[in-house]
């Protein structure tokens, strides 16, 4: 079974399209016979966000330019969300986080088995509800209801463990030339970056597989 690796990051809207969409092209694949493992890494999209946060508006009216540019990008990511099934509350945002420590949070779940619904926990509790999942109570909220030991990821959360992997990670994916996500690589070969729509996906992994079969075939 070939392995998927997802680069991604919480409070990236594309990301959760990105997994919307993979889901319902795996689906398909899996009818055919085709499966993967599949492994969420972390990236930051903001690498140099203060580790409190900033304020959404604030931070966004900086990097694009102005709040009314911020508000159209919004619409563009709200229209993509609808067509993936997803709904986005940007009314309800209102923080920008740092987004290490849900990072961390991920990383200790891929060790459960529980990468999956803690994702979807932090994706939904930020794009659908607003909350500040840079925020260590909130966290612990989130992949409780996820599945986790709450007590057990505060515990982590206090201390250090996994930030240093999940800040060598997101290094190496920078120095390999990975300035985006969603970024998409099947067993370590890079396919493409974006969320692209479930069918175009499949695609791209039917080809990969052919291709990486071809490969071990010859060798």
């Amino acid at each position: 079974m070939r392995t998927l690796d997802i680069l991604s990051d919480a409070i990236c809207p594309w990301c959760w399209i990105g997994k919307r969409n993979l889901e319902t092209a795996l689906a398909g694949l899996a009818a055919e016979g085709l499966r993967f493992k599949v492994r969420w890494r972390p990236y930051q999209l903001n690498p140099d966000m203060p580790e409190e946060g900033v304020e959404r508006a604030v931070y966004r009216a900086a990097k694009f330019g102005s709040a009314e540019r911020g508000r159209e990008l919004d619409a563009r990511v709200a229209e993509a969300g609808r067509a993936a099934g997803l709904e986005f509350r940007h009314d309800l945002m209102q923080r920008t986080p740092n987004s290490v420590a849900a990072h961390r949070v991920v990383r200790m779940a891929a060790e459960q088995g529980l990468q999956d619904p803690v994702l979807e926990a932090l994706f939904r509790g930020y794009f659908q509800e607003g909350r500040d999942v840079g925020d260590k109570v909130t966290l612990v909220e989130l992949a409780a209801a996820a599945g986790m030991d709450g007590i057990a990821v505060a515990r982590m959360l206090e201390g250090d463990s996994y930030r240093e992997a999940v800040l060598n990670e997101d290094m190496a994916a920078r120095s390999g030339g990975i300035n985006g996500v969603p970024a998409f690589l099947m067993d370590r070969h890079l396919l493409f970056s974006g969320a692209m729509p479930p069918e175009q996906m499949a695609d791209a992994f039917r080809q990969a597989d052919a291709i990486l079969s071809a490969r071990s075939a010859a060798a």
